[in-house]
């Protein structure tokens, strides 16, 4: 544990927005997880919301600096690509 004061505070502020990356993370796998499961349902309707929130979260995480924007373009990629598969 830091004995200066602004490192103290530097451990607390990292530790918070670790938390809060931590939470936009999970939350931006359970969109695609939730997706994936529409798929293999065969649910068309529900996918293609499911869809839309899952690449809205994988842009925001861009954003954010959480995802770096071409790992993000291949993950949209690929769902849509599930997507197609289920429709075609």
């Amino acid at each position: 544990m830091p004995n200066i004061k602004s490192a103290i505070k530097r451990t607390k502020t990292s530790e918070k927005r670790r938390m809060h990356r931590a939470a936009q993370k999970s939350a931006m796998r359970t969109s695609i997880k939730n997706f994936l499961t529409a798929v293999e349902q065969q649910d068309t309707e529900k996918a293609g919301t499911l869809l839309r929130e899952a690449k809205r979260k994988l842009d925001k995480a861009v954003t954010k600096g959480l995802l770096h924007k071409n790992a993000a373009a291949r993950q949209k990629s690929r769902l849509d690509q599930k997507f197609n598969q289920l429709n075609g």
